[in-house]
């Protein structure tokens, strides 16, 4: 059994994670910390891991999380979990990591888009990106992982088998996404408010959503070239999902059916992307490690579509097929 500690576990994801983890027979949960007063029981902060996880949230210093656990998953803020990591690797333990501290390549970068120096800079490009589909063979045995964002998974996955076979232009790409509210985290906001969201849908954060670099890096990586896109998320008023449309132009000629073509064969051999002939919705991906693709060719135009639930291929079930290409577990365990 591996011994896992699972920092920042008041949040959704945290409680994804726990779920997925309860039934994965080789993992132990063995720590979950919160700075919340009072070590409240795990069932009082999410009721509804009771009599599945009896443990307390303790507010653990590094020495102390090392000292219980093997592999570490951080579900902690940007800029908190670097500060981290450090003493974690230090002392043996293997880190996946849920914030954007490691996703992106360059300090200036990082700096530019989350408004603060990086705390660990030495590491900042040199740890792999947990997305399997594109970079398993890094991932596996690495003793950091930089989990994707939600949205990035959504929009990259459809894109990079087009952008790698040189299918379409990498330049002037349009990421339009829907998230369902559970994405903005659990802390109460006045966006997230049940007035305020319900019945409604809005774009937020356009041109300056963080999640930009990072599919422009990871796509640009994918594609062999510089990547620019335009991303504009939205708010839609359901608990969970995201569904990413993208537009590009084809660098040539090309059919609808060899596009899709296309993307079966980069992902023939890839257990939890779903390349799909129907136009996908979130309820097909709600609850599941799956990521639905599509494509259409429409008026000179490629779209191409990833669909998937927020929480678990866009955050804690891409956390936990990290942790099995990490620790030799068969990739599908749990999931």
């Amino acid at each position: 059994m591996t011994r896992i500690a699972i920092l920042g576990a008041t949040g959704y994801t945290a409680l994804e994670l726990m779920k997925i983890l309860v039934r994965h027979p080789g993992a132990e949960i063995v720590a979950v910390t919160s700075r919340q007063e009072g070590n409240p029981h795990v069932a009082m902060v999410h009721p509804s891991l009771t009599g599945r996880v009896d443990l307390e949230m303790q507010d653990l210093s590094p020495a102390e999380v090392v000292a219980r656990a093997e592999c570490v998953f951080s579900c902690l803020p940007h800029g908190v979990s670097a500060s981290i990591v450090p003493a974690l690797l230090d002392g043996g333990c293997r880190v996946v990591d849920f914030s954007a501290d490691y996703r992106l390549g360059d300090c200036d970068v990082f700096q530019q888009w989350y408004g603060q120096k990086h705390p660990d800079a030495e590491r900042l490009g040199h740890v792999p990106y947990g997305l399997p589909e594109l970079f398993r063979d890094q991932i596996r045995g690495a003793n950091l992982v930089a989990n994707p964002g939600c949205y990035p998974t959504s929009a990259i996955l459809p894109l990079a088998p087009l952008l790698r076979a040189g299918l379409i232009e990498p330049k002037g790409i349009i990421v339009d996404s829907k998230s369902g509210v559970s994405g903005a985290g659990r802390t109460p906001k006045l966006l997230t408010h049940y007035p305020e969201c319900n019945e409604s849908v809005a774009a937020y954060n356009i041109g300056r959503h963080r999640h930009t670099p990072e599919i422009e890096r990871i796509l640009g990586i994918a594609g062999g070239s510089d990547v620019e896109v335009i991303f504009t998320p939205h708010l839609i008023p359901m608990d969970r999902g995201i569904l990413s449309t993208t537009y590009s132009l084809p660098t040539r000629e090309v059919t609808e059916e060899s596009l899709l073509q296309t993307v079966r064969d980069f992902y023939a051999d890839e257990p939890f992307v779903r390349v799909v002939e129907h136009l996908p919705g979130t309820k097909d991906s709600s609850g599941t490690n799956f990521c639905d693709v599509t494509v259409r060719l429409v008026r000179g135009r490629v779209i191409a579509i990833g669909c998937l639930d927020n929480l678990i291929k866009g955050a804690s079930g891409a956390a936990v097929q990290n942790f099995n290409l990490m620790y030799g577990y068969p990739e599908t365990t749990a999931l």
